[in-house]
């Protein structure tokens, strides 16, 4: 793993694609764009949620489970190797194979020499139509956390764990200044009329509050295209502390370049000290499953 520097700048890129059937493909259309990213001064490249396959968690389908492989594995191997060649940090999301019945999301961060500098396993395991992932995975088991990389210390955390403000100020008590959720979110062709923006805006919304809550950059990286029963949006961004959009995608292919201002981050964090003015001692209910007011 290596040491971490202070740097005043950092640029991140966020590499949105389409996905077939052709797991090879999809493999190898990533890794001439991670190219691209790095030939255009990225030094973080983090990929969609998945990116090897389709979003196969629309079905229940128990041969889906050969798409998984273990990590370290083929695909941390090649994408360590990569790292290692264009000196950057990449941040991959795989089906990993744990053990025969165990199954996880993960996301891995492999540092700029191509080691693993760690992985954090999807805590929040979604369960709705066509997002049947309980049948896939088992719950996250690393915890909340943080990686100190060749370009500074990161947090990855994964679409769904996106709606949640725990896993983003958790994971930025660890000392992460940029959070990546690498995310597969899409809308069900019969409510997109009448919901679609209201969704995606949603969406978007809960993210830039989490840069704005806990004074870090954010980076969420969605996969585009039509795919069984959901259109994927699209729509990857990156935003500062302030909430304001650095880039973002549209409804196609693309890959992002976004600068992250380490000097704006300090400077907002001295500013608005959230992190100062926390009330630890006052905070015992989060741990509540609900509160329904008549507890006194």
């Amino acid at each position: 793993m290596s040491r971490p520097i202070e740097l005043d700048r950092v640029k991140i890129g966020l590499v949105q694609t389409t996905c077939s059937d052709d797991t090879p493909s999809n493999l190898s259309r990533t890794v001439a764009a991670i190219r691209r990213a790095a030939a255009r001064g990225a030094q973080i490249v983090c990929l969609q949620e998945l990116f090897r396959s389709t979003y196969f968690c629309q079905t229940e389908d128990a041969d889906r489970f050969d798409l998984a492989e273990p990590i370290p594995g083929e695909s941390t191997a090649l994408l360590g190797a990569l790292a290692a060649e264009l000196g950057i940090v990449i941040v991959a999301s795989l089906f990993e194979a744990r053990a025969e019945g165990l199954y996880h999301n993960t996301a891995v961060v492999l540092d700029a020499d191509g080691s693993i500098a760690g992985i954090y396993r999807k805590m929040h395991i979604p369960d709705d139509p066509l997002y049947y992932e309980k049948y896939y995975f088992t719950p996250g088991d690393t915890g909340f956390r943080a990686f100190d990389t060749a370009f500074g210390r990161i947090g990855v955390l994964v679409c769904w764990d996106q709606w949640f403000p725990e896993a983003a100020r958790l994971t930025a008590l660890h000392g992460a200044s940029i959070l990546f959720y690498p995310t597969a979110i899409g809308w069900h062709a019969f409510e997109k009329d009448e919901w679609g923006e209201a969704q995606r805006n949603a969406w978007e919304s809960i993210q830039r509050s989490h840069a704005i809550a806990n004074g870090v950059f954010v980076a969420a990286v969605n996969r585009v295209g039509i795919e069984g029963g959901l259109q994927f949006w699209g729509n990857s961004f990156a935003c500062d502390p302030f909430g304001r959009v650095i880039v973002r995608a549209e409804e196609r292919e693309e890959t992002l370049i976004a600068e992250c201002d380490m000097g704006l981050l300090r400077e907002i964090r001295r500013a608005w000290p959230f992190l100062r003015d926390r009330r630890i001692d006052a905070y015992g209910g989060i741990m509540e499953r609900y509160l329904d007011g008549r507890r006194r």
